[in-house]
């Protein structure tokens, strides 16, 4: 089966939509964060799923121009970083201009090894793409996250005036302190 490199201006935009893929491995908060941003009313939100990329050439033709790729990422899961950071060589390098970001599920919870969150955080930063931080336990949580989602897709998608993703991702990507690699003394 043949796979294909995403690239984000292969084709035209739709009017008034704005399409997003989500990808995630386990897929627990995948679904529930689609069927919350598909509510939107403003504009015409379109979900798409995948578990990782490539996506297959054979729907191609069809499949309409992504505005924004997230990355959901639970933290408690090493398969799930794995998953992302092997996703990521399957996106043509127009994406990482403001196209892309992460989304870390699961931040608060004790069993999460530090080291685990600084790698997202290392691999956000030297992507110059915004890390955002989600609650997936709570219905108020999705919904706070698809909201924040919908801010940079409506960027994203070019549909707010005097403002372009490249600019945005600017304002939001995520950076590191410089003593990231210092050890910690908690």
């Amino acid at each position: 089966m043949k796979m294909s490199l995403l690239k984000p201006f292969s084709k035209l935009p739709g009017l008034n939509t704005a399409n997003i893929l989500l990808v995630e491995s386990e897929e627990q908060f995948q679904q529930n964060l689609a069927d919350t941003l598909v509510e939107e009313t403003a504009v015409t939100v379109n979900v798409r799923l995948a578990k990782s990329l490539p996506l297959p050439m054979e729907n191609e033709e069809s499949r309409p121009r992504i505005d924004l790729v997230v990355f959901i990422i639970n933290l408690t899961s090493e398969l799930s970083f794995r998953s992302a950071e092997a996703s990521l060589k399957y996106l043509d390098p127009g994406y990482f201009l403001g196209k892309v970001c992460f989304m870390v599920t699961n931040a608060r919870n004790a069993s999460v090894p530090t080291e685990r969150l600084d790698a997202v955080r290392k691999l956000a930063a030297s992507l110059h793409c915004p890390l955002l931080f989600a609650e997936d336990q709570t219905p108020d949580g999705v919904t706070n996250a698809a909201e924040r989602l919908l801010t940079i897709l409506k960027v994203a998608a070019g549909l707010v005036p005097m403002a372009t993703a490249l600019y945005l991702s600017n304002l939001t990507r995520c950076t590191l302190p410089p003593d990231i690699d210092q050890p910690s003394f908690d």
